[in-house]
């Protein structure tokens, strides 16, 4: 991590404590605010201003560096004819003051589906990576965590050209242009050779990432039901006027779901810790005028699968899953697979603003609201990849002896959880220091001959094995 970061600042000052505010990171058990970093550093009785001028001044972090690091890792332990597969998603994280940069009223998506909810949040994309795992499943590891901000709307007596100005940046700061633009600076880290296959929702699968795609890229992401496809055009060319570009209409997602003309077909994935048999249907190669004649692309349907919320229940299914691919030739079992591996990004936004503490720090300034948020997901990615990478050598971790109530991993390669990495990073932190010399000062023992009411604490036990 410290190597990481001196790569990531210009003095060695700033990078120490850059790494320092790292660990704290990882080590504080409270929010991750800037203050709360200082005294996990043991800086709380000194001048803090370098800590906060740390993240407002922009060249001082370049959080880039920071992923590059874990990017690099990660494809140290993948195989170079393997492609590697990155997550595309969205997330908010809420705010109080409407003086924040880049804080203003944003659809809710944990709302329920007949009310929309408005709440005051900033916008952040991310890219992960997926590193695989034996079975069949990955483990995502974030490559990437950019503050998206909506431009500032004028007053509604703003001058003409400050009107025609704000249109113009709704244009270049839309949230696909700027997700592209991630795309296109990963694809150039990456080595000519490997491919990148992306994989996004509904919100992504649209003319500017498709038709924006660089060379060596796959996209898979989510499609409307009542999507308009063609076929290819087929037929002999007529002697005169012009050669037709698209075809036939081709059978919407939801028209091909539910043709029983066409079978459906089983292939085996891994999902949530176990592997099912999963049913589908494709057609392909097939046209979409949102991204030209030039890219021939496959329609799948997943139909849903059955579930039951408690043993003995109601059997419930859930919505079919209508997918589109930029690359009609690409084998099934691998499409569904690589697919399903995008839920990793959801658990990492849950993890990095409930674990970590992303976006809990209370700054304004825009280089604040871009570079402390960018760091707290930089050391939980790097707190990932040296897991990833410690089992991938030596085939499992140390981790701590879970509670009594708590049913371990099950499979032949269990994953800890992120409360375990944590739990075990604290141990390998404190423990030197935690022994029972260490709180003599303090601790009154009760007599020998008195009755105890109450039993008395274990620090070192509260702090590691608690839940």
């Amino acid at each position: 991590m410290l190597g990481a970061s001196v790569a990531a600042t210009r003095s060695p000052a700033c990078a120490l404590r850059l790494a320092q505010h790292m660990f704290g990171t990882l080590l504080c058990p409270e929010k991750s605010t800037v203050s709360n970093l200082v005294c996990a550093r043991g800086g709380q009785h000194g001048d803090w201003t370098a800590d906060y001028r740390l993240y407002s001044r922009d060249g001082r972090v370049d959080e880039s560096k920071l992923f590059g690091a874990v990017r690099r890792e990660l494809l140290a332990h993948l195989p170079p004819d393997q492609a590697l597969v990155v997550g595309l998603d969205d997330t908010i994280v809420r705010k109080s003051g409407r003086h924040i940069h880049g804080a203003g009223f944003k659809r809710d998506p944990l709302g329920p589906a007949f009310q929309t909810n408005l709440v005051m949040a900033q916008r952040y994309l991310q890219l992960s990576a997926a590193w695989p795992l034996p079975g069949g499943g990955a483990r995502l590891v974030p490559l990437d965590f950019l503050h998206a901000p909506t431009p500032a709307k004028p007053p509604k007596k703003a001058a003409p050209q400050d009107q025609r100005a704000y249109r113009e940046q709704l244009k270049q700061h839309n949230l696909n242009r700027q997700a592209l633009g991630r795309i296109r600076q990963l694809r150039e880290d990456l080595p000519a050779a490997r491919r990148l296959v992306l994989n996004g929702d509904g919100s992504y699968t649209n003319k500017t990432i498709l038709r924006g795609l660089p060379e060596g890229c796959v996209y898979i992401g989510r499609t409307r039901k009542d999507c308009a496809l063609h076929h290819p055009p087929a037929g002999p060319l007529a002697a005169t006027g012009r050669r037709p570009v698209y075809g036939a209409p081709a059978p919407t997602p939801e028209e091909l779901r539910s043709d029983d003309s066409v079978p459906w077909q089983t292939v085996r994935v891994f999902a949530a810790g176990k592997s099912h048999q999963v049913r589908l249907k494709t057609l392909g190669p097939v046209l979409w005028r949102k991204t030209g004649a030039a890219m021939p692309l496959r329609v799948v349907v997943i139909a849903p699968l059955a579930y039951r919320l408690r043993k003995g229940s109601k059997l419930l299914y859930r919505q079919p899953a209508y997918l589109l691919c930029t690359d009609p030739d690409l084998p099934l079992q691998q499409f569904v697979q690589w697919y399903f591996w995008r839920w990793g990004i959801e658990v990492n936004f849950r993890e990095e603003k409930t674990l970590v503490g992303t976006g809990q720090a209370h700054v304004r300034t825009e280089p604040s609201n871009q570079h402390l948020p960018a760091v707290t997901v930089a050391a939980y990615a790097m707190l990932w990849a040296a897991a990833l990478a410690a089992i991938a050598d030596y085939g499992t971790l140390p981790c701590l002896r879970p509670p009594k109530w708590r049913q371990p991993p099950s499979g032949d390669h269990p994953l800890p959880s992120t409360g375990e990495l944590l739990r075990l990073l604290r141990h390998e932190v404190w423990a030197g220091a935690l022994h029972p010399d260490t709180f003599g000062h303090f601790v009154t023992h009760p007599p020998d001959d008195a009755k105890l009411e109450k039993l008395i604490p274990n620090l070192p036990a509260s702090l590691f094995d608690a839940a």
